[in-house]
Protein backbone atom coordinates (compact mmCIF):
# COMPACT_ATOMS: atom_id res chain seq x y z
CA UNK A 1 0.00 0.00 0.00
CA UNK A 2 1.23 3.38 -0.77
CA UNK A 3 1.55 6.37 0.93
CA UNK A 4 -1.94 7.77 -1.00
CA UNK A 5 -3.66 4.87 -0.87
CA UNK A 6 -3.33 5.26 3.49
CA UNK A 7 -3.69 8.84 3.13
CA UNK A 8 -7.20 8.14 1.42
CA UNK A 9 -7.79 5.30 3.88
CA UNK A 10 -6.85 7.55 7.12
CA UNK A 11 -9.63 10.34 5.06
CA UNK A 12 -12.36 7.52 4.22
CA UNK A 13 -12.76 6.44 8.29
CA UNK A 14 -12.44 10.23 9.79
CA UNK A 15 -15.67 11.19 11.70
CA UNK A 16 -17.17 13.49 9.01
CA UNK A 17 -16.94 11.16 6.09
CA UNK A 18 -18.42 8.48 8.51
CA UNK A 19 -21.63 11.28 9.20
CA UNK A 20 -22.02 11.87 5.81
CA UNK A 21 -21.75 8.80 4.65
CA UNK A 22 -24.77 7.60 7.01
CA UNK A 23 -26.43 10.75 6.14
CA UNK A 24 -26.20 9.62 2.25
CA UNK A 25 -27.82 6.69 3.05
CA UNK A 26 -30.42 7.66 5.17
CA UNK A 27 -31.47 10.24 2.34
CA UNK A 28 -31.54 7.37 0.14
CA UNK A 29 -33.46 5.25 2.23
CA UNK A 30 -35.50 8.35 3.11
CA UNK A 31 -36.24 8.01 -1.34
CA UNK A 32 -36.96 4.64 -1.49
CA UNK A 33 -39.45 5.39 0.42
CA UNK A 34 -40.65 7.98 -1.14
CA UNK A 35 -40.89 10.44 1.70
CA UNK A 36 -40.17 14.09 1.87
CA UNK A 37 -37.56 15.66 4.46
CA UNK A 38 -40.78 16.75 6.05
CA UNK A 39 -42.60 13.95 6.00
CA UNK A 40 -39.42 12.04 7.70
CA UNK A 41 -38.87 14.24 9.94
CA UNK A 42 -42.76 14.81 11.00
CA UNK A 43 -42.41 10.84 11.45
CA UNK A 44 -39.37 10.68 13.68
CA UNK A 45 -40.98 13.27 15.82
CA UNK A 46 -38.13 15.63 14.42
CA UNK A 47 -38.11 19.49 13.49
CA UNK A 48 -37.23 19.86 9.98
CA UNK A 49 -34.36 22.54 10.29
CA UNK A 50 -33.01 19.32 12.30
CA UNK A 51 -33.65 16.61 9.54
CA UNK A 52 -32.89 18.96 6.75
CA UNK A 53 -29.32 19.41 8.84
CA UNK A 54 -28.91 16.11 9.07
CA UNK A 55 -28.76 15.19 5.22
CA UNK A 56 -27.01 18.19 4.26
CA UNK A 57 -24.22 18.01 7.25
CA UNK A 58 -24.13 14.43 8.75
CA UNK A 59 -24.57 16.13 12.30
CA UNK A 60 -27.71 15.17 14.32
CA UNK A 61 -27.52 13.84 17.88
CA UNK A 62 -27.61 9.81 19.06
CA UNK A 63 -31.29 10.47 19.71
CA UNK A 64 -32.93 11.73 17.20
CA UNK A 65 -30.57 9.33 14.85
CA UNK A 66 -32.44 6.47 16.74
CA UNK A 67 -35.56 8.20 15.70
CA UNK A 68 -35.10 8.74 12.25
CA UNK A 69 -33.78 4.63 12.06
CA UNK A 70 -37.36 4.13 13.87
CA UNK A 71 -39.32 5.80 11.56
CA UNK A 72 -37.61 4.26 8.37
CA UNK A 73 -37.92 0.87 10.15
CA UNK A 74 -34.13 0.36 10.61
CA UNK A 75 -33.76 0.07 14.32
CA UNK A 76 -32.35 -3.63 14.54
CA UNK A 77 -29.44 -1.86 12.33
CA UNK A 78 -28.09 -0.42 15.65
CA UNK A 79 -28.12 -4.14 17.55
CA UNK A 80 -24.72 -4.34 15.35
CA UNK A 81 -23.04 -1.16 16.73
CA UNK A 82 -20.17 -2.02 19.16
CA UNK A 83 -21.30 -5.69 18.89
CA UNK A 84 -19.04 -8.50 20.77
CA UNK A 85 -16.16 -9.05 18.62
CA UNK A 86 -15.73 -12.12 16.35
CA UNK A 87 -12.47 -14.37 17.30
CA UNK A 88 -10.40 -15.82 14.23
CA UNK A 89 -8.36 -18.06 16.87
CA UNK A 90 -8.06 -19.81 19.81
CA UNK A 91 -4.91 -17.73 20.72
CA UNK A 92 -6.86 -14.60 20.83
CA UNK A 93 -9.48 -15.57 22.72
CA UNK A 94 -6.91 -16.80 25.66
CA UNK A 95 -5.25 -13.41 24.88
CA UNK A 96 -8.12 -11.39 25.51
CA UNK A 97 -8.99 -13.40 27.98
CA UNK A 98 -5.88 -12.15 30.11
CA UNK A 99 -5.85 -8.84 29.06
CA UNK A 100 -10.11 -8.66 30.42
CA UNK A 101 -8.46 -9.80 34.02
CA UNK A 102 -7.62 -5.81 34.21
CA UNK A 103 -9.90 -3.59 35.99
CA UNK A 104 -8.88 -0.51 34.18
CA UNK A 105 -7.76 0.72 30.45
CA UNK A 106 -4.17 0.56 29.87
CA UNK A 107 -2.64 4.29 30.04
CA UNK A 108 -2.04 6.40 26.58
CA UNK A 109 1.67 6.38 25.68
Amino acid sequence: MDINDTILALIEKSPDAITTRLAQRVRTRRLEMNLTQLALATRAGLSYATYRRFETTGEISLHNLVMIALALGTSDDFSVLFATRKYESIEQIVREKKDSLRQRGRQNE
